[in-house]
Protein backbone atom coordinates (compact mmCIF):
# COMPACT_ATOMS: atom_id res chain seq x y z
CA UNK A 1 0.00 0.00 0.00
CA UNK A 2 1.39 3.24 -1.00
CA UNK A 3 0.82 6.21 1.60
CA UNK A 4 1.45 9.78 0.48
CA UNK A 5 2.64 11.83 2.99
CA UNK A 6 2.85 15.13 2.04
CA UNK A 7 5.40 17.97 3.82
CA UNK A 8 3.87 21.58 4.58
CA UNK A 9 4.87 24.71 6.12
CA UNK A 10 4.37 25.00 9.96
CA UNK A 11 5.08 23.31 13.00
CA UNK A 12 2.98 22.33 16.57
CA UNK A 13 -0.09 24.14 15.78
CA UNK A 14 -0.56 22.96 12.07
CA UNK A 15 -2.40 20.14 13.15
CA UNK A 16 -6.22 21.20 13.92
CA UNK A 17 -7.39 22.32 17.27
CA UNK A 18 -3.80 22.94 18.08
CA UNK A 19 -2.07 26.19 19.81
CA UNK A 20 0.96 27.48 20.80
CA UNK A 21 2.75 30.71 22.63
CA UNK A 22 6.35 31.99 24.02
CA UNK A 23 7.05 34.61 26.07
CA UNK A 24 10.60 36.13 27.64
CA UNK A 25 10.57 34.90 31.07
CA UNK A 26 14.00 35.81 32.19
CA UNK A 27 14.52 32.66 33.72
CA UNK A 28 18.35 32.62 32.52
CA UNK A 29 18.31 34.42 29.61
CA UNK A 30 17.99 38.10 28.69
CA UNK A 31 16.54 39.46 25.58
CA UNK A 32 14.84 36.39 23.87
CA UNK A 33 11.97 34.23 24.71
CA UNK A 34 12.79 31.27 27.05
CA UNK A 35 9.45 30.03 27.62
CA UNK A 36 6.11 28.06 25.35
CA UNK A 37 3.12 26.40 25.61
CA UNK A 38 1.32 23.75 23.47
CA UNK A 39 -2.91 23.86 24.44
CA UNK A 40 -5.80 21.60 22.93
CA UNK A 41 -9.23 22.29 24.28
CA UNK A 42 -10.24 18.96 22.96
CA UNK A 43 -8.32 16.39 25.16
CA UNK A 44 -5.73 14.41 23.68
CA UNK A 45 -4.49 10.83 24.08
CA UNK A 46 -0.69 10.93 24.99
CA UNK A 47 2.40 8.98 23.86
CA UNK A 48 6.29 9.35 25.00
CA UNK A 49 9.41 8.32 25.32
CA UNK A 50 12.18 9.50 27.93
CA UNK A 51 15.85 9.40 29.04
CA UNK A 52 17.47 6.61 29.44
CA UNK A 53 19.94 8.37 32.08
CA UNK A 54 19.64 6.71 35.56
CA UNK A 55 19.81 10.32 36.37
CA UNK A 56 16.41 12.10 35.57
CA UNK A 57 14.96 15.53 35.49
CA UNK A 58 11.78 16.61 37.61
CA UNK A 59 9.98 17.14 34.42
CA UNK A 60 10.88 13.81 33.14
CA UNK A 61 9.54 12.13 36.26
CA UNK A 62 6.57 14.36 36.19
CA UNK A 63 5.90 13.44 32.10
CA UNK A 64 6.13 9.94 32.72
CA UNK A 65 3.70 9.42 35.00
CA UNK A 66 1.29 10.95 33.58
CA UNK A 67 1.84 9.34 30.43
CA UNK A 68 1.78 6.05 32.00
CA UNK A 69 -1.38 7.02 34.07
CA UNK A 70 -3.78 6.60 30.37
CA UNK A 71 -5.17 9.95 31.18
CA UNK A 72 -6.14 12.57 28.65
CA UNK A 73 -3.50 15.53 28.18
CA UNK A 74 -4.76 19.21 27.37
CA UNK A 75 -1.35 21.37 27.21
CA UNK A 76 2.47 21.36 28.08
CA UNK A 77 4.56 23.81 29.38
CA UNK A 78 8.23 24.33 28.84
CA UNK A 79 11.37 26.77 29.69
CA UNK A 80 14.77 26.88 28.51
CA UNK A 81 17.50 28.04 30.85
CA UNK A 82 17.27 25.73 33.69
CA UNK A 83 16.57 22.43 33.09
CA UNK A 84 15.13 21.50 36.48
CA UNK A 85 17.61 17.95 36.73
CA UNK A 86 18.95 16.72 40.19
CA UNK A 87 16.74 19.45 42.45
CA UNK A 88 15.54 16.97 44.82
CA UNK A 89 11.41 17.04 45.99
CA UNK A 90 11.17 21.27 45.29
CA UNK A 91 11.92 20.37 41.78
CA UNK A 92 9.09 18.06 41.71
CA UNK A 93 6.99 20.53 43.42
CA UNK A 94 7.80 23.16 40.85
CA UNK A 95 6.51 20.53 38.18
CA UNK A 96 3.22 20.25 40.24
CA UNK A 97 2.96 24.37 40.86
CA UNK A 98 4.10 25.25 36.93
CA UNK A 99 0.94 22.17 36.10
CA UNK A 100 -1.18 24.03 38.59
CA UNK A 101 -0.53 27.76 37.60
CA UNK A 102 -1.32 26.80 33.82
CA UNK A 103 -4.69 24.75 35.09
CA UNK A 104 -6.02 27.38 36.86
CA UNK A 105 -5.50 29.62 34.18
CA UNK A 106 -6.77 27.51 31.29
CA UNK A 107 -9.84 26.00 33.29
CA UNK A 108 -8.52 22.20 33.31
CA UNK A 109 -7.28 19.62 35.17
CA UNK A 110 -3.32 20.04 36.98
CA UNK A 111 -2.90 16.37 35.83
CA UNK A 112 -3.28 17.32 31.82
CA UNK A 113 -0.66 19.77 31.94
CA UNK A 114 3.04 18.25 31.42
CA UNK A 115 5.90 20.78 31.79
CA UNK A 116 9.36 20.50 30.19
CA UNK A 117 13.16 22.31 31.12
CA UNK A 118 15.66 22.43 29.38
CA UNK A 119 18.83 24.25 30.33
CA UNK A 120 21.76 23.65 33.44
CA UNK A 121 21.32 21.10 35.24
CA UNK A 122 21.40 21.27 39.49
CA UNK A 123 19.56 24.68 39.50
CA UNK A 124 16.38 25.70 41.24
CA UNK A 125 13.74 26.80 38.68
CA UNK A 126 12.42 30.63 39.31
CA UNK A 127 9.01 29.76 40.65
CA UNK A 128 8.03 33.94 40.69
CA UNK A 129 9.33 34.12 37.00
CA UNK A 130 7.63 30.72 35.60
CA UNK A 131 4.05 31.71 37.15
CA UNK A 132 4.60 35.33 35.53
CA UNK A 133 5.43 32.97 32.28
CA UNK A 134 2.51 31.18 32.41
CA UNK A 135 0.04 34.21 33.31
CA UNK A 136 1.51 35.90 29.64
CA UNK A 137 1.39 32.23 27.56
CA UNK A 138 -1.99 31.55 28.42
CA UNK A 139 -3.70 34.80 26.79
CA UNK A 140 -1.22 34.65 23.71
CA UNK A 141 -2.28 31.47 22.69
CA UNK A 142 -2.34 31.12 18.85
CA UNK A 143 -3.16 28.80 15.97
CA UNK A 144 -1.19 30.27 13.02
CA UNK A 145 1.94 28.95 11.59
CA UNK A 146 3.63 31.92 13.41
CA UNK A 147 2.96 31.12 17.36
CA UNK A 148 4.07 27.45 16.69
CA UNK A 149 7.16 28.96 14.70
CA UNK A 150 7.74 31.43 18.07
CA UNK A 151 7.35 28.65 20.34
CA UNK A 152 10.43 26.54 18.66
CA UNK A 153 12.23 29.28 18.76
CA UNK A 154 11.64 29.58 23.00
CA UNK A 155 12.78 26.27 23.66
CA UNK A 156 16.36 26.62 22.20
CA UNK A 157 19.21 26.89 24.29
CA UNK A 158 22.50 26.53 22.13
CA UNK A 159 20.67 25.82 19.29
CA UNK A 160 21.58 28.08 16.07
CA UNK A 161 18.19 28.01 14.81
CA UNK A 162 14.58 26.88 15.65
CA UNK A 163 13.74 23.25 14.49
CA UNK A 164 9.76 22.74 13.49
CA UNK A 165 8.28 20.53 10.56
CA UNK A 166 4.67 19.54 9.37
CA UNK A 167 3.03 16.90 6.86
CA UNK A 168 -0.40 16.08 5.78
CA UNK A 169 -1.84 12.54 4.49
CA UNK A 170 -5.46 10.86 4.26
CA UNK A 171 -6.89 8.54 6.83
CA UNK A 172 -10.44 6.90 5.61
CA UNK A 173 -10.83 10.11 3.60
CA UNK A 174 -10.26 12.20 5.97
CA UNK A 175 -7.02 14.58 6.25
CA UNK A 176 -4.92 14.53 8.63
CA UNK A 177 -1.79 17.16 10.34
CA UNK A 178 0.70 15.80 12.16
CA UNK A 179 3.19 19.01 13.30
CA UNK A 180 6.21 19.16 15.74
CA UNK A 181 9.10 20.95 17.35
CA UNK A 182 12.01 20.19 18.88
CA UNK A 183 15.53 21.18 20.50
CA UNK A 184 18.93 20.10 20.87
CA UNK A 185 21.91 20.78 20.09
CA UNK A 186 24.68 19.27 22.38
CA UNK A 187 24.66 16.63 25.22
CA UNK A 188 22.99 14.55 22.23
CA UNK A 189 23.28 10.69 22.56
CA UNK A 190 21.29 7.60 20.89
CA UNK A 191 19.04 5.97 23.45
CA UNK A 192 17.14 9.18 23.47
CA UNK A 193 19.47 11.90 22.50
CA UNK A 194 19.62 15.02 24.56
CA UNK A 195 16.52 17.18 23.14
CA UNK A 196 13.26 17.79 23.66
CA UNK A 197 10.63 17.23 21.00
CA UNK A 198 6.83 17.94 20.94
CA UNK A 199 4.64 16.11 18.11
CA UNK A 200 1.29 17.05 17.61
CA UNK A 201 -1.44 15.24 15.29
CA UNK A 202 -5.38 15.70 14.75
CA UNK A 203 -5.93 11.62 14.14
CA UNK A 204 -8.14 9.84 16.70
CA UNK A 205 -6.03 7.31 17.89
CA UNK A 206 -6.11 5.32 20.77
CA UNK A 207 -2.99 6.04 23.17
CA UNK A 208 -1.79 2.70 23.42
CA UNK A 209 -1.97 2.29 19.78
CA UNK A 210 -0.33 5.73 20.02
CA UNK A 211 2.56 4.18 22.00
CA UNK A 212 3.44 1.61 20.23
CA UNK A 213 3.86 3.33 17.31
CA UNK A 214 6.24 6.18 19.29
CA UNK A 215 7.92 3.17 20.89
CA UNK A 216 9.32 1.65 17.29
CA UNK A 217 9.89 4.95 15.74
CA UNK A 218 12.18 6.55 17.79
CA UNK A 219 14.71 3.78 17.76
CA UNK A 220 14.81 4.76 14.09
CA UNK A 221 15.18 8.13 14.33
CA UNK A 222 15.92 9.89 17.45
CA UNK A 223 17.99 7.05 18.92
CA UNK A 224 19.72 6.82 15.66
CA UNK A 225 21.49 10.06 16.44
CA UNK A 226 24.54 11.34 18.17
CA UNK A 227 26.28 14.78 18.65
CA UNK A 228 28.63 14.29 21.76
CA UNK A 229 28.02 10.78 22.99
CA UNK A 230 26.75 12.67 26.27
CA UNK A 231 22.97 11.40 27.28
CA UNK A 232 21.05 14.18 28.79
CA UNK A 233 18.79 13.93 32.01
CA UNK A 234 15.93 15.77 30.37
CA UNK A 235 15.34 13.61 27.50
CA UNK A 236 12.14 13.74 26.55
CA UNK A 237 9.08 12.95 23.27
CA UNK A 238 5.92 13.83 24.04
CA UNK A 239 2.83 12.98 20.85
CA UNK A 240 -0.29 14.35 21.91
CA UNK A 241 -3.49 13.41 19.38
CA UNK A 242 -6.61 15.37 20.27
CA UNK A 243 -8.80 13.30 17.29
CA UNK A 244 -10.46 16.91 15.24
CA UNK A 245 -9.39 15.42 11.79
CA UNK A 246 -12.48 12.79 12.38
CA UNK A 247 -11.50 9.60 11.03
CA UNK A 248 -12.51 6.63 12.51
CA UNK A 249 -10.30 5.80 15.98
CA UNK A 250 -7.68 3.83 15.36
CA UNK A 251 -7.88 1.10 18.24
CA UNK A 252 -4.94 -1.65 16.62
CA UNK A 253 -1.35 -1.09 15.49
CA UNK A 254 -2.12 -2.68 12.45
CA UNK A 255 -4.45 -1.87 9.25
CA UNK A 256 -4.16 1.08 6.43
CA UNK A 257 -4.99 3.26 8.92
CA UNK A 258 -2.61 2.85 11.36
CA UNK A 259 0.16 2.38 8.96
CA UNK A 260 -0.77 6.14 7.43
CA UNK A 261 0.06 7.40 10.63
CA UNK A 262 2.89 5.48 11.56
CA UNK A 263 4.22 6.57 8.15
CA UNK A 264 3.74 9.88 8.89
CA UNK A 265 4.90 9.97 12.53
CA UNK A 266 7.82 8.78 10.95
CA UNK A 267 8.24 11.29 8.60
CA UNK A 268 8.39 14.01 11.09
CA UNK A 269 10.52 12.35 13.74
CA UNK A 270 13.34 12.08 11.18
CA UNK A 271 13.08 15.02 9.94
CA UNK A 272 13.60 16.67 13.59
CA UNK A 273 16.20 14.11 14.52
CA UNK A 274 18.04 15.31 10.99
CA UNK A 275 17.42 18.58 11.80
CA UNK A 276 19.65 18.13 15.53
CA UNK A 277 22.56 16.17 14.21
CA UNK A 278 23.28 18.93 11.76
CA UNK A 279 22.69 21.49 14.32
CA UNK A 280 25.08 19.94 16.75
CA UNK A 281 27.25 22.62 19.40
CA UNK A 282 29.85 24.04 16.76
CA UNK A 283 29.53 21.56 13.73
CA UNK A 284 29.81 22.04 10.10
CA UNK A 285 28.44 19.37 8.63
CA UNK A 286 25.80 17.05 9.17
CA UNK A 287 26.75 13.07 8.65
CA UNK A 288 24.70 10.44 7.58
CA UNK A 289 26.05 6.86 7.96
CA UNK A 290 24.31 4.00 5.71
CA UNK A 291 25.42 0.56 6.53
CA UNK A 292 24.00 -2.25 3.80
CA UNK A 293 23.67 -5.78 4.07
CA UNK A 294 23.95 -6.84 7.77
CA UNK A 295 22.68 -9.91 9.43
CA UNK A 296 20.37 -8.24 11.67
CA UNK A 297 18.59 -5.04 12.12
CA UNK A 298 20.51 -4.40 15.57
CA UNK A 299 24.03 -5.26 14.27
CA UNK A 300 23.31 -2.58 11.44
CA UNK A 301 22.67 0.17 14.09
CA UNK A 302 25.62 -0.84 16.32
CA UNK A 303 27.97 0.01 13.44
CA UNK A 304 26.45 3.02 11.88
CA UNK A 305 26.00 4.58 15.35
CA UNK A 306 29.91 3.22 16.10
CA UNK A 307 30.73 5.86 13.18
CA UNK A 308 29.08 8.76 13.74
CA UNK A 309 29.77 8.64 17.72
CA UNK A 310 33.52 8.29 16.58
CA UNK A 311 35.54 11.30 17.57
CA UNK A 312 37.92 10.83 15.18
CA UNK A 313 36.07 10.24 12.22
CA UNK A 314 34.05 13.60 13.31
CA UNK A 315 37.27 15.44 13.09
CA UNK A 316 38.06 13.75 9.85
CA UNK A 317 35.39 14.72 8.76
CA UNK A 318 35.15 18.48 9.98
CA UNK A 319 39.24 18.84 8.22
CA UNK A 320 37.09 17.20 5.01
CA UNK A 321 40.10 14.86 5.17
CA UNK A 322 39.44 11.36 3.40
CA UNK A 323 40.83 8.93 6.24
CA UNK A 324 39.04 5.94 5.43
CA UNK A 325 40.77 4.21 8.46
CA UNK A 326 38.85 6.39 11.45
CA UNK A 327 35.18 4.38 9.63
CA UNK A 328 37.08 1.57 9.82
CA UNK A 329 38.16 1.24 12.87
CA UNK A 330 35.25 2.87 14.57
CA UNK A 331 33.06 -0.36 12.28
CA UNK A 332 35.50 -2.65 14.00
CA UNK A 333 35.41 -2.25 17.34
CA UNK A 334 31.54 -1.62 17.71
CA UNK A 335 30.98 -5.16 18.67
CA UNK A 336 30.03 -6.77 15.13
CA UNK A 337 31.98 -9.93 13.96
CA UNK A 338 32.70 -9.29 10.53
CA UNK A 339 35.09 -9.81 7.89
CA UNK A 340 37.06 -6.52 6.41
CA UNK A 341 37.99 -8.19 3.11
CA UNK A 342 34.38 -8.38 2.56
CA UNK A 343 33.42 -4.92 2.63
CA UNK A 344 33.22 -1.73 0.84
CA UNK A 345 32.87 1.74 2.15
CA UNK A 346 31.82 4.71 0.08
CA UNK A 347 31.31 8.55 0.25
CA UNK A 348 27.99 9.32 -1.52
CA UNK A 349 27.15 12.31 -3.89
CA UNK A 350 24.21 13.47 -2.32
CA UNK A 351 22.88 15.14 -5.67
CA UNK A 352 22.63 11.23 -7.08
CA UNK A 353 21.78 9.64 -3.28
CA UNK A 354 22.70 5.94 -2.08
CA UNK A 355 20.90 3.87 -4.46
CA UNK A 356 22.64 5.74 -7.58
CA UNK A 357 26.09 3.70 -8.40
CA UNK A 358 27.24 7.09 -10.11
CA UNK A 359 27.24 8.79 -6.99
CA UNK A 360 29.03 6.50 -4.92
CA UNK A 361 33.22 7.00 -4.48
CA UNK A 362 34.35 3.34 -3.51
CA UNK A 363 37.16 4.36 -0.73
CA UNK A 364 38.26 0.93 0.68
CA UNK A 365 37.05 -2.73 -0.78
CA UNK A 366 38.75 -6.30 -0.55
CA UNK A 367 40.27 -5.40 2.46
CA UNK A 368 42.54 -2.29 1.39
CA UNK A 369 42.21 1.33 0.42
CA UNK A 370 40.94 1.93 -3.20
CA UNK A 371 42.12 3.77 -6.16
CA UNK A 372 40.11 7.31 -5.67
CA UNK A 373 40.64 10.75 -6.33
CA UNK A 374 41.53 12.27 -2.97
CA UNK A 375 40.61 15.81 -4.52
CA UNK A 376 37.10 14.50 -5.44
CA UNK A 377 36.40 13.11 -1.95
CA UNK A 378 37.59 16.17 -0.71
CA UNK A 379 34.88 18.39 -2.42
CA UNK A 380 32.22 16.01 -1.02
CA UNK A 381 33.69 16.29 2.47
CA UNK A 382 33.19 19.74 2.13
CA UNK A 383 29.58 19.97 1.62
CA UNK A 384 27.15 20.44 4.22
CA UNK A 385 25.88 17.10 4.41
CA UNK A 386 28.54 14.47 4.03
CA UNK A 387 26.94 10.89 3.48
CA UNK A 388 29.02 7.45 4.09
CA UNK A 389 27.76 4.30 3.08
CA UNK A 390 29.12 0.67 4.92
CA UNK A 391 28.46 -1.97 2.28
CA UNK A 392 28.50 -6.00 4.15
CA UNK A 393 27.31 -8.87 2.63
CA UNK A 394 26.07 -10.37 5.68
CA UNK A 395 22.17 -10.14 5.39
CA UNK A 396 19.84 -7.58 4.10
CA UNK A 397 18.97 -5.44 7.21
CA UNK A 398 19.98 -1.81 6.60
CA UNK A 399 20.22 1.09 9.75
CA UNK A 400 21.34 4.96 9.10
CA UNK A 401 22.72 7.35 11.83
CA UNK A 402 23.14 11.01 11.63
CA UNK A 403 25.48 12.75 13.47
CA UNK A 404 27.53 15.98 12.84
CA UNK A 405 31.78 16.93 12.95
CA UNK A 406 33.93 17.88 15.67
CA UNK A 407 35.16 21.58 15.97
CA UNK A 408 37.16 23.74 17.80
CA UNK A 409 33.92 25.74 18.58
CA UNK A 410 32.18 22.79 20.51
CA UNK A 411 35.05 23.06 23.17
CA UNK A 412 34.26 26.43 23.38
CA UNK A 413 30.72 26.42 23.83
CA UNK A 414 30.84 23.73 26.68
CA UNK A 415 34.11 24.98 28.59
CA UNK A 416 31.79 27.96 29.79
CA UNK A 417 27.85 26.61 29.35
CA UNK A 418 26.99 27.70 32.84
CA UNK A 419 28.56 31.50 33.11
Amino acid sequence: MKIEVNKIEGGVTAAKGFQAASTAAQIKYQGRTDMAMIYSKSPCAAAGTFTRNVVKAAPVIWDRDLVRSGKPMHAVVVNSGIANACTGQEGMDYCRQTAEAAASLLDIPADSVLVGSTGVIGFQLPMDRIRAGVASLVPALGDDTVHGTDAAKAIMTTDTHKKECACRFEIDGKTVTIGGMSKGSGMIHPNMCTMLAYVTTDAAVEASVLQTAVSAIVDETFNMISVDGDTSTNDTLLVLANGEAGNDKIEKAEGPAYEALYSALHTICRDLAMQMAGDGEGCTKLIEVTVQGMDTLEHARTLAKSVITSSLTKAAVYGSDANWGRILCALGYAGVDFDPNDLQLYFIDEEKGVDDPQGRMLIFTDGAGADFSEEEATKLLKREKVTLLAQFHMGEETATAWGCDLTHEYVSINADYRS
